[in-house]
């Protein structure tokens, strides 16, 4: 389970595995009608509705497994969008603490702006350890400071800083579940395994050998897979969540 979660982290290696493996077994499939002999007339029939059949399940399938990961693609970015909302909230609501604690608080602020832009633009895994125990850190700060705060005035104006606070941290939460969660390796295995059915069987039906029409259905094949895998990945793919609205907050910030 390990070692395929590592491989879908890598989106351009899961295409090539994939299409390896799937001209392997479109091979093997003439390699089987060869030995065995031609499909007679009825026989080819049958087999061509059974062809059908799985190729139509295979196709559903990659809609479906691509919609799951367009759809943790479009949640990553609206947490992204959740968290500038919820810091640049925060940081005006600053004003309400005492000016002491206020002034830290904004500080802590634009620190933790500047960690989470970092998260959602590494892709290094050390780097996104190292953020996350900063972020923690910078947390554990932000909170203890709004708590004290709280503790020797509670008012209604602090109240709403500290609820504020409780938002940011929030976020930052939903936004590292929404990274953590994938499309199940299960799924994976459940396609590969129709997908290598069909070209089999692709191998064997085929009237003609020609190398390059057994390289179409595989590439397809494995382009989709890349696709899915590489919306699928937070870090490693192509398509990535930008960080627009936290560095529109930091220049807003800056200046």
């Amino acid at each position: 389970m390990n070692s395929m979660s590592n491989i879908l982290d890598y989106p351009r290696l899961v295409f090539l595995l994939s299409f390896i493996v799937l001209w392997a077994s479109t091979l093997l499939g003439v390699l089987l009608r060869r030995k065995r002999g031609p499909l007679d007339q009825d026989q080819r029939e049958d087999f061509g509705v059974v062809q059908s059949a799985i190729l139509t399940l295979l196709s559903l399938l990659i809609g479906f497994t691509f919609s799951m990961a367009l759809g943790r693609y479009d949640q990553r970015k609206n947490y992204e969008e959740a968290e500038a909302n919820a810091i640049g909230t925060e940081y005006v609501r600053a004003d309400l603490l005492p000016a002491a604690d206020g002034a830290r608080v904004r500080e802590l602020l634009k620190s933790y702006l500047d960690q989470r832009m970092r998260f959602y633009t590494t892709r290094d895994l050390r780097q996104d350890q190292q953020i996350d125990i900063r972020t923690t850190q910078l947390q554990n700060d932000l909170w203890s400071v709004v708590r004290g705060s709280a503790a020797a005035q509670p008012t209604l104006p602090v109240t709403l800083a500290v609820s504020g606070m409780n938002d940011v941290l929030n976020s930052q939460g939903y936004t590292q579940a929404a990274w953590s969660y994938r499309i199940p390796a299960e799924a994976w295995d459940l396609m590969m395994l129709i997908a290598i059915a069909c070209t089999l069987l692709f191998g064997y039906n085929a009237r003609r050998s020609g190398k390059y029409l057994f390289l179409v259905l595989p590439f397809a094949i494995a382009v989709s897979f890349f696709l899915i895998a590489d919306v699928d990945s937070p870090r490693r793919g192509l398509v990535s969540v930008y960080p627009q609205n936290l560095l529109s907050l930091s220049q807003t910030l800056t200046k």
